[in-house]
């Protein structure tokens, strides 16, 4: 697709509200992915270090 100006790249052909919106849930999804993550990180790493703390 060509696009003449800014405007109408943001416009997307009248379907920007569909576009837009998925860019936004998909980042938002990723962002919350990421962020569970290294709140499993640091609890498996807790966990870890309690087990160490035991068996010494």
């Amino acid at each position: 697709m060509n696009w003449n100006s800014w405007s109408e790249f943001f416009l997307m052909g009248g379907y920007a509200f569909y576009v837009w919106g998925s860019v936004i849930v998909t980042f938002a999804l990723l962002a919350i992915e990421v962020l569970w993550v290294l709140n499993a990180r640091g609890q498996a790493l807790e966990w870890v270090k309690a087990q160490r703390s035991i068996s010494e």
